[in-house]
């Protein structure tokens, strides 16, 4: 096996491939990535029990062949050549880079233990890249982070239609996000839950623009676009419906302006500690930011717009209120208000486009459980 490639494109395939190496597996191969030259491409790969990934991309082959080496160790090869053409080549039980005079000797990995990439499922349809990325960055700051209980650290992905929902949920919050997408055939109905770790990896890896295929089965979800091919293993159970959780009959109203209502809520965290609350006063034409005890307190206070009581205080938790804000770009947030300790929807103002065709909820939602408010 033998090729050149620009290190610049050597460098990026391989991280690419190297995101889903695992930090420790008892099998050593499951470290390596793999390489195969031929007809002018290079291919690499990588996987482990969970998810694998493919990406192709054009070399100069001198001699066909493949080989898998520790994929890290290339990795950081590959970051400290010089920005020339690389030559590749295998030597015996080495496989070598040069580079404007450095060289490097890497040892090679036996294949007979390296398992066999996992082919794609069956492709369903296509999303836009980077609106798949945003939404998947709307929904994941939701997910769950205890292993104990894995369904809860995955993010649902529902197909209906040409309408895609992704959801997330740790118990205490649960944010929700539709999408259009383009089904390949029609009655095309999905729900499966995907790692959000995993699916956050994914998403990032895309470009910033096109469309990406996405596959299903009953144990995996496939992603490919531009000479990339990736895939992760399904996590078992369901996420709860939100449906009736989402109704808000009955809800007082607020709206204040997103970025200054994050950073007041940065300012006056500051002397949250242990978790304690941050209270949200809400009353005519403003909001009083307050939290701490005793001498250590911090309060600000805010333009705001209520609608269906005189005045209303809530208090949440000042980091999934953060999660929360930070998730939306909208310029106003708007909170649909149950009362004190009770359920609290927060999206960003309604816009066009913004809403689902049937004219009804906004495409993202992020509903908080508010805590009582400090006496």
């Amino acid at each position: 096996m033998e090729f050149r490639i620009e290190r610049s494109a050597l460098t990026d395939a391989v991280a690419w491939a190297a995101r889903v190496l695992p930090t420790r597996s008892p099998v050593p191969v499951l470290g390596g990535l793999l390489l195969e030259a031929a007809d002018g491409r290079l291919s690499i790969s990588g996987l482990d029990y969970e998810a694998s990934a493919r990406i192709e991309v054009a070399a100069e082959t001198v001699r066909a062949g493949k080989v898998l080496v520790m994929g890290r160790r290339l990795l950081d090869v590959c970051k400290v050549l010089p920005e020339k053409v690389v030559e590749c080549a295998v030597e015996g039980s080495r496989f070598s880079l040069a580079s404007d005079g450095a060289r490097f000797g890497l040892s090679v990995l036996p294949f007979d233990d390296y398992p066999s990439l996992p082919s794609l499922p069956e492709v369903l349809g296509a999303v836009d890249a980077e609106e798949f990325a945003a939404a998947v960055a709307h929904v994941t700051v939701a997910a769950g982070r205890d292993d104990t209980l894995p369904t809860l650290t995955g993010i649902r992905l529902a197909l209906d239609g040409d309408t895609m929902t992704l959801a997330a949920t740790d118990r205490y919050r649960f944010a929700v996000r539709t999408l259009s997408w383009k089904p390949g055939r029609d009655g095309v109905s999905a729900d499966v839950v995907v790692s959000a770790r995993r699916l956050t990896e994914i998403a990032r890896s895309f470009g910033r623009g096109g469309m990406v295929s996405l596959a299903l089965d009953g144990g995996s979800a496939g992603f490919e676009q531009a000479g990339t091919r990736t895939t992760v293993r399904l996590l078992d159970g369901r996420l709860p419906r939100h449906d009736k959780l989402f109704a808000m009959t009955g809800a007082v109203t607020a709206e204040t302006d997103r970025a200054p209502l994050v950073e007041a809520v940065k300012r006056v965290a500051v002397v949250a500690e242990g978790g304690s609350p941050l209270q949200l006063a809400f009353s005519e034409g403003s909001v009083l930011l307050q939290a701490g005890y005793e001498d250590d307190v911090a309060s600000q206070r805010l333009p705001a717009v209520l609608e269906g009581a005189a005045d209303l205080t809530v208090a949440f938790n000042p980091a999934y209120l953060m999660d929360a804000l930070g998730s939306f770009d909208a310029p106003v947030i708007r909170f649909e208000l149950m009362g004190p300790g009770q359920r609290a929807m927060v999206t960003g103002r309604p816009a066009a486009g913004d809403a689902p065709p049937d004219g009804g909820r906004p495409a993202h939602q992020h509903l908080l459980m508010s805590a009582k408010p400090l006496v």
